[in-house]
């Protein structure tokens, strides 16, 4: 069964969170509110949640500066900005840190269910590699195509960021200190049976051992730095294109 998607409503106005949390948790969702983004910060730090909606203009933070906060503990939450105000200058800010978009005030319930939905069906994706550039260029890539992302730069914390949030896809390192991708990719399989993996490297031979266990292991494929950005697009395609017949498959069976 398909777990509930998470949701965080982040508005002072009291009223409007409890008939938005209300409609909502209805649908089928579970849903938490917090008044203010200091509390918003404390239930992020506390819980992982796959979408958030967040007003702009509050007392105290407002909802840029608590976003901005958020994205440092939860990379791969989408956030939906709100306003009833002309606040352009504060929306222009949300959007180029990465907020998903911003929705006027009163806000249309349909719109909001089906960007929920949207969040739902895409893809989450962790790149686990210790040299940041290569995150960053390929996180900056996946991004513009509307994935979201995450990144680790060990194993470690890698391992944390899967325990506390839920991961489709996940690019790994094959050459990383203290864990190999190979080891971090069986410990991710233990915590998340079903994410599916793809090797990344720059030593071709050297680690060819290490990438055909992976492979016998069930890792998808291994991929060579730099990059061919056309071939890892469809490598996304064709992994969530067999997650959709398989989860089909499965509502069948069900």
């Amino acid at each position: 069964m398909r777990n509930k998607t998470n949701v965080l409503i982040v508005d002072d106005d009291i009223g409007m969170t409890e008939t938005l949390s209300d409609i909502l948790d209805e649908s089928g969702y579970d849903v938490e509110v917090a008044n203010d983004g200091f509390q918003a910060i404390e239930r992020v730090k506390a819980r992982a949640f796959d979408v958030i909606l967040m007003d702009i203009k509050m007392p105290g933070i407002n909802g840029v500066k608590t976003y901005k906060k958020i994205k440092k503990i939860r990379p791969e939450a989408a956030v939906m900005m709100m306003t009833a105000y002309s606040v352009e200058a504060l929306v222009a800010e949300a959007l180029k840190e990465g907020a998903y978009g911003v929705m006027y005030k009163p806000i249309d319930i349909t719109k909001v269910t089906e960007f929920i939905e949207h969040i739902r069906k895409s893809a989450f994706i962790l790149i686990i590699d210790d040299d940041l550039s290569t995150c960053e260029t390929l996180m900056d890539v996946l991004e513009e195509k509307g994935y979201h992302m995450a990144r680790a730069s060990s194993g470690e914390e890698a391992i944390k960021k899967v325990r506390e949030a839920r991961f489709d896809i996940i690019f790994i390192d094959v050459r990383m200190p203290v864990m190999n991708g190979l080891e971090v990719y069986l410990a991710l399989k233990k915590i998340r049976p079903n994410i599916k993996a793809i090797m990344m490297t720059g030593y071709r031979q050297e680690v060819q051992d290490l990438v055909e266990e992976a492979i016998k292991k069930s890792v998808y494929t291994c991929i060579y730095k730099p990059f061919d950005v056309k071939n890892v697009l469809k490598l996304l395609e064709e992994i969530l294109a067999r997650k959709t017949k398989a989860e089909i498959s499965q509502m069948e069976v069900n």
